[in-house]
């Protein structure tokens, strides 16, 4: 199954709580760190809500 390598590059500082709500969820929580999660629907439609804060890239695992 493959698997998302989520970073957030942006600061949360200014953004909707919407955003913030989004970007938690997914588990980040500081600019530069970094996680992975299962790639899934729910996942990538988080991403794609905030896709303009964090960098994506496609793992296998």
């Amino acid at each position: 199954m493959a698997k998302l390598q989520i970073t957030l590059k942006k600061s949360l500082i200014g953004r909707s709580q919407t955003q913030r709500t989004t970007v938690n969820a997914l588990g980040l929580r500081k600019v530069n760190q970094t996680v992975v999660q299962n790639d899934n629907e729910a996942i990538r439609g988080m991403v794609n809500q905030v896709s303009h804060l964090i960098e994506v890239k496609q793992i296998e695992a």
